[in-house]
């Protein structure tokens, strides 16, 4: 299990409904579980409006950063976009989020035709969340003290070996409740290793972080279209443990490629930082003095909490006990779906306030939950899906960009850390509670609930001042790494 589809927190909408994982993603809930739930900084000056480029620009092409060579050769520019390094990590993101998106079937399916319920795929995805969200503040800090890449490429060989671990329980028959949530919690640190390298190493390989924030997601999201498809060919040609064994194969791959990137030494010798205490103290520092950052975190934990944590469990067992599990995978497609459509329209539209932009949007969530808390037709949530896909993808390259280009980059890790671990704290807390909700409630009043939510977290975030009026700001790879 490496975490949700969807909405992981505001980072990564592709990552917040891995199961085992955002949110986003985008992460993610966040890259199902989910891979898997996004005002000026005091001192810094606001940054002037950006216009939009023209219709018939593209999203990569701009002005060459001054100073910025290319892999090939000193003087000669490097490409806006798809240079050799974004090329690898295209790659390995692509191709890892297909992995974690195949999984959410399989761990549903599985653990439902062990006669287990919400309780038991809520418990299950509660596992990684919680390990994730307790220790990833911590991989910010070794993330900046050690070699980013190095801790992502570890992370992604552990995973290696847990989820071939998982395909054999799976395969014979002894996938125990305990053991899926102990190499769930494993999956969480290592997730918690990995996910804070995400976002530095971005500005780090591409002048238009957007663009490449946009172009990462929209191909993550075409994963969330093939991912459930394949893992319900996979499991009626093999079993459950099918899938999980070509997802560890993915994190081979994933790993393969981090090795082959060639990224600049980071400003700053390993020992001038600080130590280990005062890296944290920094990070939260930081993290305080962006009103707009822990606004969105402290709405966000809302969200998670009473809207994504619960829907997930509860919708994947209401629609696999009511419909099958074909149409649990054809929902998880149209998500994908909507993801794709979302990320294209992050390409093209460049709001001058993002999060603004991202939390109108967010909006379009709401519907998935209300249409299978209402029961209806197979052809209705799937519709409900698209636009929800869409809305959590376009939002979560709203807050990735905004956070990538309003952080300097020596302290981008730990924030990313803090702001990862605050907007997904919660999430394990509404998966945990999603079974006995459900008891006490019903299924269909719960998700119920999760749409109000998803509207008053939208309104709060729009009625937030330092959320709704900060401006984009545009940072290109070369200002990224010489930023203190």
């Amino acid at each position: 299990m490496s975490g949700q589809t969807g909405v992981a927190g505001p980072a990564s909408a592709g990552r917040a409904r891995r199961c085992g994982a955002k949110p986003g993603g985008g992460s993610g809930a966040r890259d199902a579980i989910v891979q898997s739930m996004s005002t000026p900084s005091p001192g810094r000056p606001e940054a002037r409006e950006t216009k939009p480029l023209p219709a018939s620009a593209h999203p990569g092409e701009g002005p060459p950063a001054s100073g910025v060579a290319s892999q090939g050769g000193a003087g000669s520019p490097e490409p806006a976009l798809w240079s050799r390094n974004f090329a690898l990590f295209f790659a390995a993101r692509t191709v890892a989020k297909l992995g974690d998106l195949m999984l959410p079937v399989a761990l549903a399916a599985g653990l439902v035709a062990q006669g287990g319920g919400a309780g038991a795929v809520g418990a299950a995805m509660a596992s990684f969340t919680a390990s994730f969200a307790g220790l990833v503040i911590f991989g910010g800090v070794f993330a900046d003290r050690f070699d980013t890449r190095r801790l992502m490429i570890g992370a992604d060989l552990v995973r290696v070996v847990t989820q071939s671990g998982l395909a054999l329980l799976f395969a014979t028959g002894h996938a125990a409740l305990w053991a899926i949530c102990l190499l769930g919690v494993v999956n969480g640190v290592c997730a918690a290793a990995f996910q804070p390298g995400v976002a530095s190493t971005v500005p780090l390989i591409a002048r238009d972080v957007q663009a490449a924030n946009a172009t990462v997601r929209t191909s993550e999201s075409g994963m969330a279209v093939l991912g459930p498809a394949a893992a319900g060919v996979l499991i009626g040609l093999t079993s459950e443990g099918g899938v999980f064994a070509v997802h560890a194969a993915t994190y081979l791959v994933s790993a393969l490629c981090l090795l082959a990137l060639r990224l600049p030494e980071r400003p700053g010798s390993r020992e001038a930082r600080a130590a280990f205490r005062a890296d944290l103290a920094e990070g939260w520092r930081e993290f305080l003095a962006r009103p707009w950052m822990w606004g969105v975190i402290l709405i966000w934990m809302l969200f998670m909490c009473a809207a994504w944590g619960p829907s997930v469990p509860l919708a994947a067992t209401e629609i696999i006990t009511g419909h099958g599990e074909r149409a649990y995978g054809l929902v998880n497609s149209a998500l994908g779906v909507g993801m794709v459509l979302g990320g294209l329209a992050a390409l093209r539209f460049r709001p001058a306030r993002p999060l603004r932009a991202g939390a109108i949007a967010l909006f379009g969530f709401a519907p998935h939950p209300v249409a299978v808390g209402l029961g209806l037709s197979v052809p209705l949530i799937v519709g409900a899906s698209v636009v929800a896909g869409a809305a959590l993808a376009f939002w979560g390259v709203m807050w990735a960009t905004t956070v990538q280009t309003q952080v300097p980059g020596a302290v981008l890790n730990r924030i990313h850390a803090y702001e990862v671990a605050g907007s997904l704290v919660m999430l394990p807390v509404g998966q945990a509670l999603a079974g006995p909700a459900a008891g006490l409630f019903g299924p269909g009043e719960v998700l119920l609930a999760g749409g109000a939510t998803t509207l008053l977290v939208c309104a709060l975030l729009l009625a937030a001042s330092p959320i709704r009026t900060l401006r984009r700001r545009e940072v290109h790879a070369a200002a990224q790494r010489a930023q203190p």
